[in-house]
This record gives C-alpha cells, sequence and structure tokens, in this order.
C-alpha cells in the first residue's frame, strides 16, 4: 500500500504520502493478529485499544516506555519496549505511525514477508466498517470538538465509539468501542490521512496554513480539504466555522459540488450564531441562535476558541446525526476537558501552573488569549514555550511569536524535533526574537537547555502568577517539577 513520494500539488496534494489513501481498506475482522510500530502513541494506542476490545489479538512496539504501555498490556496486548525483527513474526498485519522511518528493523522485516503495512489511520478506518463516521478536522481544536460531540452524544443516551488524540478527562481514556453505530473520529490532516474515514458527518473547524513540511504551500492544503470533503457519504453533512475564512472559502466549494452545509460562529452569517460570551474563572457561557430558537450554552472549559467548538459539535449532533438540542447542550455542559488541553497541573506558593498541547500558530494564540483573561489585576501570564518541529519553526516563527506575545513573560525552549532532523539555523532563538519583535515589552528568556527550564520558571514566577507550558513535546514535563520546586521552596 505504499507509494512513491512526488511533489504535491492542488490536483494531487497527497503525493508527498508513504500510503494509498485512496486504497480500498480491510474489514478489521479480517487482519489477523496486528502488530503496531509505535503502539504507545497517542493515536496508535486509541487505535489499538478499539482492536483489543473487537477481540484482535494485538502486539507493539515502541521506542520508548511510556505509560499508556502497561496500560495496554493490562487490556490483553503484548508490548515491548524497543524494536526488534523478531517482535512482528507472528503477525498477520502491520499498522505503524507516520513518526515510523522505512529502515525501522521491524518495518523491514515484515515488508520482506509481504504482510500487509497500514497506516493508522487505515487501521482505523477498517475499525468503522458498518459504522455511522463522524470525521473531526482542521488545524485547530480537533482533539478538544472531537470529545465534546464524544461526551454530548453519551448526553443524549448514545454509547458511540470514539477514537482522540488526547485522553477524555471524564473517562480517563482517549478510545472506546461503543455499542451503538456512532463512531467519533479526530481526522488528523497533516499527512493527508484523512481521506481514508469516508464520513457520514464531517466537521473543520479551521482551514490555515500548516504542515507545509509535507503539503509544500497553503494552496495545496486547501486542496486537501477539498478531497476530504468530497469523501462524504451521499446525503451527509459538512459542518465549518463561519469565523474562519479557509473554513468560509470551503464551505462555498462544497455547496457549489451539492454538498450540504451547516456553519457555525460567532459571525451573524451562521447558520448556528453564537453571542454574548462570558466567562467566570473556568466556566464560560454564551448564547446559542440555531433555527430561530434562542438557547443558552454552559461549558465547564473556558475561551472562546472553545464556545466555537463546542458549537461545532452541537451542530454536528443535531443537524447531522439528529439529536435533541436540548439533550446535547445538556451534554456539553457535563464536559470536563481532555488532557494537556488547558490542563490544571496544580498550585504552590500562590502560583498556578496550566498546561496545554498547542503548537501550531492558531492554537498558541488561542490558548495564551485565554490565559491572560483569566490573569488577575496583580497577577502575570508566564508561559513556557517549546516549539514543536524545525519545519514549523522555520515557517511560522513570526506568527508564534506574535501568539505569545501578549504574555508578561515568555520562556523559550529548543525546538522538539519529533520526527524531523535538526535544521542549520533553527532553533527556539528564532521564536524568542519573534516575541520580543512583536511587543518589545514582554520579558524573554531563551532557554536551550532543557533541565534549566523549571529552575528558571519558579524563580520568575510570584504569587499570583499564571505559568503556562505549552507545546505538543516533553514541555508536558516542566510544569509539575516547577511546582515541586516551588514546595520545596528552592531560589
Amino acid at each position: 500500500m505504499t507509494q512513491t513520494p512526488r511533489t504535491p500539488s492542488v490536483d494531487d496534494p497527497f503525493a508527498a504520502a508513504r500510503f494509498d489513501f485512496r486504497a480500498p481498506v480491510p474489514d478489521a475482522a479480517d487482519l489477523g493478529r496486528v502488530h503496531f510500530l509505535a503502539i504507545g502513541g497517542a493515536g496508535m494506542s486509541g487505535v489499538a485499544r478499539i482492536m483489543l476490545a473487537r477481540g484482535i489479538r494485538v502486539t507493539g512496539s515502541d521506542a520508548k516506555d511510556v505509560p499508556v504501555l502497561k496500560a495496554l498490556e493490562s487490556e490483553g496486548a503484548g508490548v515491548w519496549v524497543g524494536f526488534h525483527a523478531g517482535h512482528q513474526e507472528r503477525a498477520d498485519a502491520i499498522v505503524m505511525s507516520s513518526s515510523i522511518r522505512d529502515d525501522n528493523i521491524e518495518l523491514v522485516a515484515a515488508r520482506e514477508r509481504g504482510v500487509p503495512v497500514l497506516h493508522r489511520a487505515q487501521g482505523l478506518a477498517a475499525l468503522m466498517q458498518g459504522r455511522r463516521p463522524v470525521a473531526v478536522a482542521g488545524a485547530n481544536g480537533k482533539t478538544t470538538t472531537t470529545s465534546m460531540l464524544t461526551v454530548a452524544l453519551q448526553g443524549c443516551g448514545l454509547d458511540p465509539s470514539f477514537a482522540v488524540g488526547g485522553e477524555l478527562a471524564k473517562h480517563g481514556t482517549n478510545a472506546h468501542d461503543g455499542s451503538d453505530d456512532v463512531f467519533v473520529v479526530e481526522a488528523d490532516e497533516s499527512d493527508g490521512s484523512f481521506v481514508v474515514y469516508r464520513p457520514e458527518v464531517a466537521i473543520v473547524t479551521n482551514v490555515q496554513p500548516d504542515h507545509l513540511d509535507f503539503y509544500s504551500n497553503f494552496t495545496v492544503v486547501q486542496a486537501a480539504y477539498d478531497a476530504f470533503v468530497d469523501t462524504i457519504r451521499p446525503g451527509g453533512l459538512l459542518v465549518t466555522c463561519a469565523d474562519d475564512a479557509g473554513a468560509v472559502a470551503l464551505a462555498e466549494r462544497a455547496r457549489a459540488t451539492g454538498t450540504r452545509v451547516v456553519t457555525y460562529g460567532f459571525d451573524p452569517s451562521s447558520d448556528v450564531v453564537l453571542g454574548d460570551h462570558q466567562q467566570d474563572g473556568v466556566t464560560a457561557s454564551v448564547t446559542l441562535l440555531d433555527e430561530g430558537t434562542e438557547r443558552r450554552m454552559t461549558l465547564g472549559v473556558p475561551g472562546r476558541h472553545n464556545a466555537l467548538n463546542a458549537a461545532a459539535a452541537y451542530a454536528a449532533a443535531v443537524h447531522g446525526l439528529g439529536q435533541n438540542p436540548d439533550r446535547v447542550l445538556s451534554g456539553l455542559a457535563s464536559f470536563t476537558g481532555t488532557r494537556r488541553r488547558f490542563e490544571p497541573k496544580g498550585e504552590a506558593r500562590g502560583v498556578v501552573v496550566v498546561d496545554d498541547y498547542a503548537h501550531n500558530a492558531g492554537k498558541v494564540a488561542a490558548v495564551v488569549e485565554t490565559a491572560k483573561s483569566l490573569v488577575g489585576d496583580t497577577g502575570r501570564l508566564l508561559v513556557v514555550f517549546q516549539p514543536h518541529l524545525y519545519s514549523r519553526t522555520r515557517d511560522f516563527a513570526a506568527e508564534l511569536g506574535a501568539g505569545l506575545s501578549p504574555a508578561d513573560v515568555v520562556v523559550l525552549m529548543d525546538v522538539y524535533a519529533a520526527r524531523e532532523d535538526p535544521v542549520p539555523g533553527v532553533s527556539g532563538r528564532l521564536v524568542a526574537d519573534a516575541v520580543t519583535a512583536a511587543r518589545p515589552e514582554v520579558e524573554v528568556h531563551y532557554v536551550p537547555s532543557w533541565s534549566e527550564v523549571a529552575g528558571r520558571v519558579a524563580r520568575l514566577a510570584r504569587p499570583g502568577d499564571l505559568v503556562l507550558t505549552v507545546g505538543a513535546g516533553d514541555v508536558t514535563m516542566i510544569g509539575p517539577e516547577v511546582l515541586r520546586i516551588l514546595e520545596e521552596g528552592a531560589p
């Protein structure tokens, strides 16, 4: 199912993909024993969990001994830390993440045996055969919107299957094999794999330039979203945000091809119109006008961006899946968040620490804006940011700097490489300089040594401050260490 990468274009936005995402997807029941490469990843572990729940025999390897490995083992998976050719020798199919390189010893051995190799999204799509898929895509807000929709449907009495790129705080898991036929999935656009799901209902929260290491330019990104919309099943629904220019353009193109579209947003032209956003600490409320009826939507998570995410979930549940509006709103009110999405980590010596997964410019701007609104008159917002990927840092340093600039103090870490090799001249310094350029009065510290960050932050913080750790890498470990240092009273 692999193909030779070519240069992405409007005619073929997925030319750089290592898999043919247009190829037919097998039924999961026909896969036999499945071996996962990088089974500990957020998306991979979710697919593995659902396969285990279906009675499929699952094994997997991961480079690191992450906590989820023990959880998967307790659920029946055979897991290994580290890669070895022998780990996959009894597998009938391989599921891998995009982070796995072609020279991975287990992947090489599997291909030599002629074993079918599926991308993570194809493995997930195999589990969706015979279900009613709902796919949530977009540059920002996918995980939260997917989680909100899942909780909203549960509030309506349904038991949907779901696979989310984060752990639902309410349920303590990132995936579930439900008893009803609705299957809610976070659809990742970063590698083109979001075209495999063929949803009955699709949500696109926004269309913005990102993942240019894969797509090459924004025009190709837009073409990829067009292709995603083209996969909506006949008679299905596209839900888009009227506050985002890229999503508005996508909606217009979709309507022109006959796709049914429902929009949401604070823009008065929306089909589902939001207004009068109010916030009291981490609790928020907003009016929601739908088909002439105004209701009040209450949320346990802060920020206008989360009100938009909730409106997307509402529109999909009501207009796409036919659920009762009041029950949907009741379900949304019970949403308690997703791990690493504005997740409180604790308080010590009057300093509150919150962690967030934001890693692109739009997400960073939204979470910093939300955090700034929660800081009291005497406190400050201190943001610790770890850039994610050399390519994203190179391409969007200015935008990331602007998004961070409302903070009072910014501590910049070095780049979290993830799947990429270092790029000469690209480091966290680029973003640090961009913050200063956007707003010179911000106190900026560039701390390239990971081990020095927590101590520096603890020395900078003072009572009344909100410390926000931000990024998709191991910056999430900084917050607890800051709290420990503060609790011990270290200077």
